[in-house]
């Protein structure tokens, strides 16, 4: 018997198709998890679609991602996979956060973002951006995210319950904010850059033109932070994105208080 205190969220959303969208590289040992989430969700399998692009991998994803099809297919309405190389490689031993090779990972992820978009896209109303290597996220986050009633909505990603916010990406006052600072919030947060661990948007801003830029965006903006440690002045990828986004009029926003957990680095 459900808890009379716990809300159903499935009853205060509309029925509304939602594309789930992960570009992968070198990630077959997330792939089995991956798929177990997708199964466990409880949005309903007429409404749900995935698509994947797998990109430079040297550990079998894309045959990995193969042999899954089936269980995806028995989730989802609608099953993409494809593959897309970049050339782009980071050599043995380096670390992918290594700041010499920042600019370049961060745009070659953009990119992949974008042909996968580009591909899988259809008539879907919502689309729901999921990194292939969490670990844990309630069934029904898809609910729960449509249930804020937001444009662009994220939740937060940690690598424990409870801790320090891991997708540093989504911010607001120039990066000095991120999601914990935000923990006693009771409702969404206003966010000037978003991350995408998970991340949902509204279809149509996608195909209104909001794009990850796989370039420094946003020069002359008034919400990018002032200097990128790395790269300079101007946000990339989903940064980008959350920029672009407030250069269409759209706010992006955050629920510091719906946790999802990433896989430890």
């Amino acid at each position: 018997m459900q808890n009379p205190k716990v809300r159903d969220h499935a009853a205060t959303v509309p029925a509304a198709k939602v594309l789930v969208l992960t570009p992968v590289k070198d990630a077959a040992r997330h792939i089995e998890r991956y798929v177990e989430l997708l199964e466990g969700l409880t949005y309903p399998r007429s409404l749900l679609s995935v698509g994947l692009l797998e990109s430079d991998s040297e550990d079998g994803t894309f045959e990995q991602l193969l042999k899954s099809r089936s269980r995806l297919e028995l989730r989802c309405r609608q099953v993409h996979i494809s593959r897309r190389d970049f050339g782009f490689r980071i050599p043995a031993g380096v670390p992918r956060w290594a700041p010499a090779y920042q600019l370049a990972r961060r745009s070659v992820l953009a990119r992949s973002r974008n042909h996968l978009l580009f591909r899988a896209l259809e008539d879907e109303d919502w689309v729901l951006w999921v990194d292939a290597d969490l670990i844990r996220f309630p069934a029904d986050i898809v609910e729960r995210l449509l249930a804020a009633s937001r444009d662009i909505v994220q939740p937060h990603c940690v690598l424990q319950e409870g801790g320090a916010t891991f997708d540093l990406n989504a911010w607001s006052e120039k990066g000095t904010r991120h999601m914990h600072d935000f923990r006693d919030a009771e409702g969404p947060v206003r966010l000037d850059s978003v991350g995408g661990t998970m991340l949902l948007v509204r279809a149509d801003l996608h195909r209104d033109g909001l794009i990850f830029p796989a370039f420094r965006y946003g020069m002359e903006s008034p919400w990018i932070r002032p200097v990128h440690p790395v790269w300079g002045r101007g946000e990339v990828e989903t940064e980008g994105l959350g920029v672009m986004a407030k250069d269409m009029g759209v706010q992006c926003w955050g629920l510091p208080n719906l946790e999802i957990v990433h896989a430890p680095e």
